[in-house]
């Protein structure tokens, strides 16, 4: 008897499905850091920002829902946000360069937010996201808040990595 060939092919568009599920959120990520760009220099609404940043054609390249959730959510907590971060910065929140500040809210959002996602995740989308907008080394201090802040936030999730239990 022989084994169906259609395991294989159902593998490989999962690998697929995934993968395309995995730049979409990328996608949605670095739309919502255009949005929250934005919102730190000019302020507004949520709602208002992402709608005029999802246009047709950025709908057919990003995770719509996640989009939403991150621009909405960020700027609904960013009080909460900047509170967790504070003092894990060298200087006032205020003086931080809007790429970098966009990302760190965008950061803490997910590490406190959306436990589901793990915290290397959150904090390699960042330092992507910084390596693309940001300055020449804004990715490197993004990376050295988020961590701390993941220790702070997600100390078990990391503590359980590091044993080879996550």
């Amino acid at each position: 008897m022989k084994a169906p060939i259609e395991a294989p092919a159902a593998a490989a568009s999962s690998l697929t499905s995934a993968r395309a599920g995995r730049r979409a959120r990328h996608h949605a990520r670095a739309l919502a850091l255009q949005g929250l760009y934005g919102w730190l220099l000019a302020g507004g609404q949520a709602d208002a920002i992402g709608t005029q940043l999802l246009t047709t054609e950025q709908r057919a390249k990003v995770d719509v829902a996640f989009f939403w959730e991150i621009l909405t959510g960020t700027i609904g907590a960013a009080e909460e946000l900047h509170r967790e971060f504070a003092d894990l910065v060298d200087r006032p929140v205020a003086a931080l360069s809007p790429v970098e500040h966009a990302l760190l809210l965008m950061g803490a959002y997910e590490l406190k937010h959306r436990p589901e996602i793990p915290y290397k995740v959150a904090i390699n989308e960042a330092i992507e996201l910084a390596k693309t907008f940001g300055g020449t080394d804004g990715f490197r201090y993004v990376n050295g808040v988020l961590d701390k802040l993941a220790a702070r936030l997600r100390g078990s999730e990391m503590r359980a990595l590091q044993r080879g239990l996550a």
